[in-house]
């Protein structure tokens, strides 16, 4: 079931920083840092197991078999991308079940056409207004408990403005939806304006690179924003140091120490090797 500790964590105002995560690895380094939330990214989590853009083209089993391994493995709640909830109104009510089984702390449906895009490419399109409402209303009754959360995002802003935006995160606010992620705001005074606007928790994201300004936690939250999620952070951290470390080894037949790495033995705790030979040493066969 969902950690009901991101739902006190928002009515305390106590700020939500959620680091994108999108393999067990990333998974487990976050988790050992001292955040209040994990943020599942969809796009990270699709090219890390298939190698394919965040474009629709991955299913739900796909999402959620690794989200509820990532559950599983770690401590802090979590909260995980749902696409468009993979359908119509009773794919939502599957999607919201089957995350909330999971133990996933937080769900985010979009408000895309089918087949989706990531928020910070161009060509997205949306649904009506209408029928977004109608899903955050089936998200809302589907739950079981209500520490397990339903944010409801919209990507109106790249095509139709930010006022359709406002317009349609105070409507899914007004169906349920516990948090409103209006996507891709293109400015700092967006930003304030949806915060001005919108009477809901809200979700701010800081994609680097993206459409969105980057500000910090601070100014977040005295714009009024209870969550930052950082999707790309970890897997464009990743990408880079891979690629250094294997440029260094094809220029050099060798690792140099221009190449920062992990510990190995620090890998290995990370991973639970110690209670593996500590298995080992009270099981092993004996001649």
């Amino acid at each position: 079931m969902a950690d009901p500790a991101l739902k006190q964590a928002l009515a305390d105002r106590d700020f939500i920083l959620a680091p994108g995560v999108y393999d067990l690895i990333s998974a487990l380094i976050a988790d050992r840092m001292g955040f209040k939330a994990l943020y599942v990214t969809g796009y990270g989590t699709i090219a890390s197991y298939l190698g394919i853009p965040d474009a629709g083209i991955a299913t739900y089993r796909d999402m959620l078999e690794r989200i509820a391994q990532i559950v599983k493995m770690t401590k802090t709640p979590v909260i995980a991308d749902a696409d468009t909830g993979y359908g119509g109104l009773l794919n939502v009510r599957h999607t919201v079940r089957g995350y909330e089984e999971a133990g996933v702390s937080a769900i985010q449906i979009e408000d895309q056409e089918f087949p989706k895009k990531c928020g910070h490419t161009p060509g997205r399109r949306v649904v009506p207004m209408d029928d977004m409402v109608r899903k955050i209303e089936v998200a809302v009754d589907s739950r079981k408990s209500d520490d397990f959360l339903i944010i409801a995002r919209t990507d109106a802003r790249t095509g139709l403005g930010l006022e359709e935006a406002i317009r349609r995160g105070k409507a899914y606010a007004e169906a349920g939806a516990d948090i409103i992620f209006v996507e891709s705001p293109e400015s700092t005074e967006e930003v304030r304006q949806i915060s001005q606007e919108i009477d809901r928790p809200l979700l701010a994201n800081m994609v680097n690179g993206g459409r969105t300004p980057l500000l910090p936690a601070d100014e977040l939250t005295a714009l009024g924003y209870g969550i930052a999620i950082y999707p790309a952070l970890g897997f464009l951290a990743h990408g880079h140091a891979v690629r250094h470390a294997y440029q260094d080894l094809l220029d050099h037949g060798v690792t140099t120490d221009a190449v920062p790495l992990y510990p190995f033995k620090d890998f290995n705790t990370l991973l639970g090797f110690e209670d593996v030979w500590a298995f080992e040493r009270k099981f092993a066969e004996r001649d």
